[in-house]
């Protein structure tokens, strides 16, 4: 079988990250203090991340969707704004996204070949990858999931394809991605009545006007069809009530079909390139559980956000020992506490604050959120404290709040109740 190589391939043994448990997140308090996560939201370069992940999870993983950088040598920046006029984007409120910037492409090859190699380890022996790239480097990625997964345990080759402009005037407009999809062993799940959608009703007026249509072969109209290998899902650009500003962000339809396809509820689903956070997104919402990580503390937040949102089941929130969380000064920002109602007095703009209300000093677990709405509003600036009654009868309790601006300004303060 050919095989692809350059002068620096071979794989390195990755020191593993000390993973730090930072927080554990209860959207709207369900489950606050006890219930114990088994979904993950990780910081961190996710090579160390995965290499820590092994112990626990070699072999366990059920799904792992993975959209790394497309070796396209651009800095991504991330929309923060609000209510702007997105046919001008001079004006939008940006801040850091994530670099796509290499030297060559070897060092991009070499970023790809070692995390492909531990997500093949990380994966259950019925698991699947769908590994998201486009035309930059997707036929090296294939060459390689080849050689890692046996040529022979391609499942797909999958288009996806959408609309919208582009500024290229020499060649036909690039619109379309290419999902490379390996199973790991031939057990390998996969649920067809699961994906399937209505026939097209050009196909449907074909049956009824002819029955010869089909040679002889009529399929079941009802139950629908298993989609072909391209897919069409509009860009987020489109979808209104999807967007956070994130860049590459992906449609969580089509996340859907892929965790609907190729996991059963209660598997584990993961994305080491989380980016906004679609997958674990999607994955709790269809009853799997998630782990999710991602290098940048903009994502994690992003995630964070759409989780707390989407009112996902309780979540753990770490990041590896070398990637601090940058609490600020909290000078400008005041608190009150009457009763069971939190009140935060700041100039700064918030998108986001959170609340323990019998914090420990270790772990801090997150009964109560409140966060900037998605298109337009403005950020409550009150909440109510969810305690139950044996964490009240306790004297000396301590509540710690924290917060984060539009701009990831982070904050902590604790007080004495």
């Amino acid at each position: 079988m050919p095989s692809l190589t350059w002068p620096s391939k071979h794989l390195l043994a990755p020191q593993a990250a000390a993973l730090i448990k930072d927080s554990i997140i209860h959207p709207d308090g369900r489950g606050y203090p006890g219930t114990v996560p088994e979904s993950r939201l990780i910081l961190g370069d996710n090579l160390a991340v995965m290499a820590a992940l092994l112990p626990e999870y070699e072999g366990r993983l059920n799904l792992i969707y993975a959209d790394p950088p497309f070796f396209t040598n651009r800095k991504f920046s991330a929309r923060i704004g609000r209510g702007e006029d997105s046919r001008r984007p001079n004006e939008w409120i940006l801040t850091e996204g994530y670099p796509d910037a290499w030297p060559n492409l070897d060092a991009y090859l070499d970023f790809l070949y070692q995390r492909l190699a531990l997500m093949y380890r990380l994966l259950a022996p019925n698991g699947t990858l769908y590994l998201h790239l486009d035309w930059h480097a997707n036929s090296y990625a294939r060459i390689l999931l080849d050689e890692i997964f046996g040529q022979q345990n391609l499942l797909n080759e999958i288009i996806w394809t959408y609309h919208g402009p582009s500024p290229i005037r020499s060649a036909f407009n690039r619109k379309h991605d290419t999902i490379l999809a390996y199973f790991k062993g031939s057990n390998y799940t996969f649920n067809a009545d699961a994906v399937r959608e209505p026939y097209n009703p050009s196909t449907l007026m074909t049956f009824k006007a002819s029955p010869k249509a089909g040679f002889g072969k009529i399929p079941n109209l009802e139950r629908g069809k298993v989609p072909e290998d391209w897919w069409y899902f509009p860009v987020v650009a489109r979808l209104h009530n999807e967007r956070t500003g994130y860049p590459t962000q992906k449609p969580e339809s089509m996340l859907q079909r892929i965790i609907l396809a190729s996991s059963n509820p209660g598997d584990f689903v993961a994305d080491f390139f989380c980016g906004s956070g679609t997958t674990p997104v999607v994955a709790a919402r269809l009853g799997r559980k998630f782990i999710a990580s991602d290098i940048t503390l903009h994502a994690v937040h992003t995630t964070r956000r759409r989780l707390v949102a989407s009112q996902a089941e309780v979540f753990s929130l770490e990041r590896d020992a070398s990637f601090p969380f940058p609490f600020s000064d909290s000078a400008k920002i005041k608190i009150a506490v009457e009763k069971d109602l939190v009140r935060i007095d700041t100039p700064l703009p918030l998108d986001y604050w959170e609340l323990d209300p019998a914090w420990d000093g270790k772990i801090f677990k997150s009964a109560a959120q409140a966060q900037r709405p998605v298109r337009s509003g403005e950020i409550s600036g009150e909440m109510k404290m969810r305690v139950p009654a044996r964490v009240q009868v306790k004297t000396g309790r301590r509540i710690c709040v924290r917060l984060v601006t539009v701009a990831g300004e982070m904050f902590q303060l604790v007080l004495n109740v």
